[in-house]
């Protein structure tokens, strides 16, 4: 064997080798979820129903779901929830991140004193409060997540605006005196990705917070679904329901946020 060859022979065995792994790991996963499947349809033949119905009965369930504008309807009332309440956390967590930033006098007032609060303050207790304040309605779904999600906003663009690069803040400086321009032009875009970060996390945060806000404090969408399934021990459903967000978050994840966040990666790595 002459040099080149055995130049490219020895850079394909790890390709070769990389690839005999990416295929016992995909095995790997098949054989994990059709041993869950297994499990699940043993468990559901060895009880009752309405205690553990079988993956038969939940896919029945779920294509009457999907047959129904009505119950459609509350799918997407809970997807709008989730848009508005991602969209208005992320801009006032945002607005709250810079008022230290460009107020230092606040900085121990916003993250000595009311982040931590926020942080800390559980959302089935913004639930009770909110239902008291505004009632059983949308508007009251919407203020709770957000009030969950705000401190991840502006926990998370603090670090951001904590992590610019001195160069660039001196720079910004010299060559304008008009901060919005500087903020719109050269902080917002080095900002990208734990603005990206932000509206991550805030996504697969909001779905655990929707479900208890629409349940109890909501007249629509899939948490309010899951409060009527307890009520007629509906159980196929209320495991319907939960698929049904199981597949939404990793479709966004996988199809969505994976996709950009590749984008950012190499973008900023270049």
């Amino acid at each position: 064997m002459d040099a080149p060859a055995a130049v490219t022979a020895s850079a394909a065995a790890p390709i070769a080798k990389g690839a005999a792994a990416g295929r016992k790991a995909r095995l790997a996963a098949h054989l994990f979820t059709l041993g869950v499947l297994g499990a699940w349809a043993a468990w559901g033949a060895s009880v009752e129903s309405y205690q553990m119905p079988g993956p038969f009965a939940v896919a029945e369930r779920l294509g009457l779901f999907f047959t129904d504008a009505h119950e459609i309807g509350h799918m997407f009332w809970s997807f709008g929830h989730i848009i508005a309440a991602v969209v208005i956390s992320f801009v006032l967590g945002f607005a709250l991140a810079l008022l230290p930033w460009y107020l230092g006098a606040t900085r121990r007032m916003m993250h000595g004193r009311l982040t931590p609060f926020l942080n800390s303050y559980p959302g089935i207790g913004w639930t009770m409060l909110a239902i008291i304040w505004f009632g059983v309605n949308d508007f009251t779904v919407v203020f709770v997540i957000s009030m969950v999600l705000i401190p991840f906003a502006i926990i998370n663009m603090r670090e951001g605006l904590e992590a610019l690069d001195p160069e660039l803040l001196e720079m910004v400086r010299s060559f304008s005196r008009r901060r919005l321009r500087a903020l719109l032009l050269l902080i917002l875009p080095a900002l990208f990705p734990f603005m990206f970060a932000t509206l991550r996390i805030s996504f697969g945060v909001s779905w655990k917070v929707a479900l208890t806000a629409e349940l109890f404090g909501g007249n629509s969408g899939l948490g309010y679904m899951l409060n009527l399934a307890r009520n007629d021990f509906d159980t196929p459903l209320i495991f319907g329901i939960i698929l049904i967000i199981i597949a939404f978050v990793y479709s966004v994840e996988r199809f969505v946020f994976d996709p950009v966040q590749k984008r950012l990666a190499r973008h900023h790595a270049g």
